[in-house]
């Protein structure tokens, strides 16, 4: 697979989680609280890079636990080889304006690669 691009959205932010399946894996099934590796792609709402693995050249693991809401819940069902896209409302990322991350406040969208679970 190769570095995902993320198009704006278009009309209003959603409100709840929203999770698209854009390639359905066949290996492994995550479940929550289990340890994923991944490849992601993070844009704002509007469509502007944040932060993306892809561009560190190394994929990344860690626990679901310790992640955003969006990612929790958005992860666990996703099996090994599948890309998903998550649009994750402020409660499902970093909280309402003024939570203390630079990103609270907004609508995040996310095109993770689950890679393996550990």
């Amino acid at each position: 697979m190769s570095k995902p691009e993320i198009e704006p959205m278009m009309g209003d932010e959603p409100t709840e989680l929203i999770i698209e399946d854009i390639t359905v894996g066949d290996g492994e099934e995550a479940t929550a609280g289990a340890s994923v590796e991944v490849h992601y792609v993070g844009v704002t709402f509007e469509g502007e890079e944040f932060d993306a693995s892809w561009n560190r050249g190394s994929s990344i693991e860690f626990p679901l636990n310790g992640l955003i809401r969006g990612w929790q819940e958005g992860i666990p069902g996703m099996k090994v080889g599948g890309r998903r896209k998550l649009v994750c409302p402020p409660l499902w990322a970093y909280g309402p304006a003024g939570s203390g991350h630079h990103l609270s406040g907004q609508t995040l969208i996310f095109v993770i690669d689950l890679l393996a679970i550990r």
